[in-house]
C-alpha cells in the first residue's frame, strides 16, 4: 500500500482555513484553528453530518473517523467548533464550560448562530471555501 496522503498533498496549507457550514437554512464560515485535529479535519472535507441538540448549548454529530488528540480546554465561547472525544464534532450555539477532559478546539464559527439554538436536530455540510 501507499503512503496517507497528508492535508498538505490535497492542497491544505499549514496554515489556518476557511470552511463553510451550510444547512437548508444557512450558510455560515468559519476559520479552523492551527493543530492537528483541524488539520485532519480539514483533510476529511467534504462532509455532512447529522448534528443532534446537547444540553440547549451545542450541535453534535459523529465523524466518519478519529482525528487526533491535543491541548483540552473545558471553556467555550459562541461559535466555537470542537471535538469531545475522538470523534464527536461539536458547534456551540451558546457559551459556558464542559466537564473534563475537555474538547479539543477545531476552530471559530463567524456568523449569527441563532438558527442553531433550537431543540431540533439537523443536517450540516463542511466544505473548504472557495
Amino acid at each position: 500500500m501507499g503512503s496517507p496522503i497528508t492535508a498538505t498533498e490535497k492542497g491544505i496549507g499549514m496554515h489556518p482555513m476557511e470552511i463553510l457550514i451550510a444547512s437548508d437554512r444557512t450558510q455560515l464560515s468559519a476559520k479552523l484553528a492551527d493543530n492537528e485535529a483541524a488539520r485532519a479535519l480539514a483533510a476529511m472535507l467534504p462532509l455532512k453530518i447529522q448534528m443532534r441538540d446537547h444540553l440547549r448549548q451545542e450541535k453534535t454529530g459523529v465523524l466518519p473517523s478519529a482525528l487526533p488528540g491535543g491541548g483540552r480546554q473545558t471553556e467555550f465561547s459562541v461559535g466555537t467548533l470542537g471535538l469531545w472525544g475522538d470523534r464527536d464534532f461539536v458547534i456551540y450555539y451558546r457559551a459556558g464550560h464542559v466537564p473534563a477532559p475537555g474538547i479539543v478546539v477545531l476552530g471559530h464559527v463567524r456568523g449569527d448562530l441563532s438558527l442553531f439554538d433550537n431543540s431540533d436536530g439537523v443536517s450540516i455540510s463542511l466544505r473548504q471555501a472557495d
